[in-house]
């Protein structure tokens, strides 16, 4: 049996400057499957409405995947013998949503003046609609006996297995201009999607997360360790949420000080039969990292 959280943080950026969190997170467990999935709004001037299509993003994602799960036990057939056509058509359908909903949302609140005045007459109409709500998307699923995921844009995806190990999956894909930046409202956005599939591995947890919280770590060392830590309290998951979230907080002010999403499923049972493994994983870590600190400062 799976379990999850999500949560949201605004940057300590856009506090100062008064902009709203442009990130989204969600999860779901269905029937078969674990999802979890984020998005981060683009903040330049053009996308002005990506908290909007971060939203959006995120919920496509999670209708899409229902959609395809409707008959599990075909789609987990299909999986093993075809996965990379099965992601490729559950990506088209994701951009295809969110296509539909954030045209529908501009129908039902057309631009405002205040929106307008922020651009030329001739700026604004080289904009595309799709571009007001421009947004990266990062989604995961747990399925039975496999994992898979896809991504456009920044971002990062951890995996928790039942030794402790994590790994990120795909690698982080460090952030480009705005402009120019992998996107949901790319014209081409359906062919910019990295995915992966790992089968029979036991995975404890599945974790991903907006760019904000990458860049709140000194290394990919401190970053993977944070997780094993998550995966040490997933057995008091309703004690530990209310310290994540203000660690999360904390985190926002670090790094880019953007804003910062984290969503996670864990297996229920995995995780308590493993506690005592991931424990030790945590006091393994704090030695290594100490070790590699002293390293660093030649002692």
């Amino acid at each position: 049996m799976f379990n999850g959280f999500s949560h949201s943080v605004m940057g300590a950026s856009h506090e100062r400057r008064g902009i709203v969190c442009q990130d989204s997170s969600a999860f779901e467990v269905g029937n078969g499957y674990a999802a979890v999935v984020v998005a981060d709004g683009h903040g330049s001037k053009k996308h002005f409405r990506s908290n909007v299509g971060s939203a959006c993003a995120t919920e496509a994602a999670l209708e899409t995947i229902k959609k395809f799960y409707a008959d599990p036990d075909a789609f987990d057939e299909n999986m093993r013998t075809g996965h990379k056509r099965i992601i490729r058509n559950i990506e088209k359908q994701v951009i295809s949503l969110w296509n539909e909903k954030v045209l529908a949302h501009l129908d039902a609140h057309p631009v405002t003046q205040d929106e307008l005045s922020k651009f030329s007459y001739e700026e604004f109409e080289e904009i595309p609609h799709e571009s007001y709500y421009g947004t990266t998307l990062i989604a995961a699923v747990a399925g039975r006996g496999y994992t898979f995921g896809f991504q456009i844009g920044d971002g990062s995806l951890v995996a928790v297995f039942e030794d402790g190990e994590t790994s990120m999956i795909m690698d982080y894909e460090e952030s480009n201009p705005a402009n120019i930046t992998s996107s949901m409202c790319n014209a081409n956005a359906a062919s910019m999607f990295d995915q992966f599939y790992v089968d029979n591995k036991r995975l404890l947890a599945i974790c991903v997360s907006t760019d904000g919280l990458y860049t709140s770590f000194g290394s990919d060392y401190d970053f993977l360790d944070y997780h094993t830590i998550i995966a040490s309290q997933l057995t008091n998951v309703d004690g530990f949420i209310t310290s994540l979230k203000n660690n999360m907080v904390k985190r926002s002010h670090y790094g880019t000080e953007d804003d910062i999403s984290l969503a996670c499923v864990y297996d229920v049972e995995l995780a308590q039969e493993k506690h005592d493994v991931i424990k030790a994983k945590v006091i393994e870590n704090k030695r290594l990292a100490a070790e590699r600190k002293a390293k660093l400062l030649g002692r």
